[in-house]
């Protein structure tokens, strides 16, 4: 069916409709005060970095005319215009939240307190915090006709200050101050009586302050309106040869300060002539992205608001489950020997991995430890463990991603570290991110090689393993080692294409290989068979394989998509996509593991994939996409699946009108996350009897 005939829905639309089932979270009375107001913050971090990236690079392809509309499949302008239209409607939704969860806060006497709304006792501890850790550090500067356009810093909070004088003849002034919420909390807990407890915004505590900050003026009022300029993030990688690859990243680093603007965010109180002033001095236009909003911006900062010690505030915990398989002073390496391991993380404690590192750094016969590093940890346990391993005479090669977005400096910093302490670090292929999540230990005994590998759905990083999804496999099945090994060798030495039976590897085979298995399905059930294709990912935008998905739902393959961010297909559309069925969870947990199962004539395939069916991780990253083949890992996968494919609770429907309505049934309450722990805990339990 040619593609012109399905109606697709532009990804950037679809990841705003994934951000409103975030907000939909913050929304609900069901989930904890504090975990409520978490959801407000991510989503307003996820927008924040939808701008710099995706609304800039549709700005980048705007200037390209028509030829952007061939490149993306749809016009730029035009969606941008509807983003435009779908985040001021999400605003107001959003704000609407914040003034719900502030009087839900009230009634379980949480307060939130103004400058103007403090106590006397308040009142001089913000005098004394104001003096002590805020009047030091605050510098303002006045708009003058020479203020330099890009002067305001990505992403950081702002006062724009109106200083009106006492005397009518003499001029108002305008001043611009960088808010430290980098620096100090963003919230303090003020002094209260037993019965409440009650916290101000940093912004407010200056505010309080500012009339002492500008005493030198004889003013009237002082107002303070809050500003947030959001810039183009993108990289300019420069392809020169006289430049190393680090070097280019890093330059580009340092340009991507001074990127173009693509939002702006101010306080609708605002005076009209001092916004006039700002949006003029920043090259602000009509066409650009202006977004009235309330008193406070950056709420992403309520993903770390302080505990306020109710453990019914936040979401029950989920103590790590033992796994059945690895018993607790034993070697890993010998327990993987026997047979293969899949954890499911955050169910699994990640220290399993830190260990098997560590117990390979100290294994004599271990001669060589190989792994692929995309987002690395703050203090990573991961870098210690393969740091000690050089110092354990090993043969360490570590692939690091330097363009993994918004990690490049924390990238570079630990390659450094690494590079210093003996570690051999490949920085990836220009032109290709290495986004592959695999790790490779080769032990030696008796002059005979022996491979074990982990391949994983998610980065090699303790801090991301709390709360995302992900699996990993571990492994000495050798039709998977070989195979990493050819991995590893291609990263190396980037000439040698080698030949894959088993894993799929992107950029070369996965497109291929992967419409494969979707036709193959589409042939079975035009033949009469039965047919499924069971996706659990994170985005499908990839027009030629969502073409491949429609075709076979029409063919009668069973169809089921369990998608957590961008998802282009337009479900429900009569006799042309009304039979494929889609959803996406959000929930406690970031849903981030990726499994592909397909029926093949009732021999099934099942994968494990580090990669989403996107254009790009297809053809411009390095992917690798992993068989399971003991069986019982392969029904856990579909046991997993279908918990999640019946979840009633958090899951949405993704249909063709992004209404993000629950996936209700007429079964018992079914939430995946919860069920999935007892599903775990209840397999190891039995298991172990």
């Amino acid at each position: 069916m040619p593609s012109k005939e399905i109606p697709f829905t532009p990804k950037e639309i679809s990841w705003l409709s994934f951000n409103h089932r975030v907000l939909q979270e913050a929304d609900n009375r069901s989930v904890p005060l504090i975990e409520r107001l978490k959801f407000l913050g991510i989503y307003s971090n996820n927008l924040d970095e939808f701008f710099r990236v995706r609304v800039a690079t549709l700005k980048r392809l705007s200037n390209l005319n028509t030829k952007a509309d061939s490149i993306l499949g749809y016009n730029p302008e035009t969606t941008l215009k509807e983003i435009n239209r779908i985040v001021l409607k999400q605003r107001v939704f959003y704000e609407a939240i914040y003034k719900r969860l502030i009087s839900d806060f009230e009634k379980e006497n949480i307060l939130f307190i103004n400058e103007k709304q403090v106590n006397d006792t308040q009142a001089q501890f913000v005098k004394e915090y104001f003096n002590s850790k805020l009047k030091p550090i605050l510098m303002p500067f006045f708009i003058k006709p020479d203020t330099q356009h890009g002067s305001l810093k990505d992403d950081a909070v702002y006062f724009a200050i109106t200083i009106i004088p006492a005397k009518k003849n003499k001029k108002i002034r305008y001043a611009i101050m960088q808010l430290p919420t980098r620096d100090l909390p963003r919230f303090i807990t003020l002094p209260s009586d037993k019965n409440e407890k009650c916290y101000i915004f940093l912004d407010d505590i200056i505010r309080f302050g500012l009339k002492e900050l500008f005493s030198i003026f004889n003013f009237s009022e002082i107002q303070a309106h809050t500003i947030k300029l959001t810039k183009d993030a993108e990289l300019d990688i420069i392809d020169d040869i006289s430049d190393s690859y680090v070097e280019n990243v890093s330059r580009s680093l340092g340009q991507r300060k001074k990127g173009d603007p693509v939002r702006f965010i101010y306080d609708r109180e605002m005076p009209e002539s001092l916004l006039n002033q700002i949006t003029e001095k920043l090259y602000l236009t009509g066409e650009d992205t202006l977004i009235p909003g309330g008193r406070y911006h950056n709420l992403k900062d309520f993903i770390n608001f302080p505990d306020p010690g109710v453990p019914e505030y936040r979401f029950p915990p989920m103590p790590y489950i033992k796994h059945r398989d690895f018993e607790k002073g034993k070697s890993i390496l010998a327990t993987i020997r026997k047979k293969d391991i899949l954890l499911y993380y955050p169910y699994y404690s990640y220290d399993t991995f830190i260990d098997l590192l560590r117990e390979a750094s100290i294994d004599p016969a271990v001669k060589d430890i190989k792994i692929t590093l995309y987002r690395i940890g703050k203090g990573s346990s991961v870098v210690n463990a393969l740091i000690n391993a050089v110092k354990n005479g090993k043969r360490v090669t570590a692939v690091v991603e330097i363009q993994a977005r918004f990690d490049e400096e924390a990238n570079i910093y630990w390659s450094n570290i690494m590079r210093e302490e003996g570690v051999k670090v490949i920085f990836g292929i220009p032109g290709l991110k290495v986004h592959a999540k695999i790790c490779l230990i080769t032990r030696e005994k008796n002059g005979k090689a022996q491979r074990y590998a982990c391949i994983g759905s998610g980065n090699f990083n303790e801090q991301n393993a709390k709360v995302y999804t992900d699996h990993l496999l571990f492994t000495s099945d050798t039709k998977i080692t070989n195979e990493v090994n050819k991995v590893f060798g291609f990263l190396e030495k980037n000439y040698k294409r080698p030949n894959y039976y088993h894993l799929i590897v992107a950029p070369i085979y996965s497109r291929n290989r992967i419409s494969r298995l979707i036709i193959n399905e589409t042939q079975n059930a035009l033949n009469g068979k039965k047919a499924f294709i069971y996706f659990k990912l994170n985005n499908i935008v990839d027009k030629e394989i969502s073409n491949l998905l429609y075709q076979a739902s029409n063919a009668g393959v069973d169809v089921k998509l369990n998608i957590r961010g961008m998802f282009a297909l337009k479900t429900g559309i009569r006799n042309k996509t009304d039979k494929i069925k889609a959803i996406g969870i959000v929930d406690k947990f970031l849903e981030h593991s990726r499994i592909m199962i397909f029926h093949n004539d009732g021999d099934e395939k099942c994968f494990i994939t580090s990669g989403d069916l996107m254009t790009r991780n297809m053809e411009r990253r390095v992917e690798v996409a992993c068989p399971i083949f003991d069986k019982d890992i392969q029904q856990e996968l579909k046991d997993i699946f279908d918990i999640q494919w019946n979840d009633n609770v958090k899951a949405r429907i993704l249909d063709k009108d992004l209404t993000n309505n629950i996936a209700k049934n007429n079964k018992s309450p079914l939430r995946a996350q919860f069920k999935i722990y007892e599903y775990l805990l209840e397999k190891n339990r039995v298991e172990e009897s």
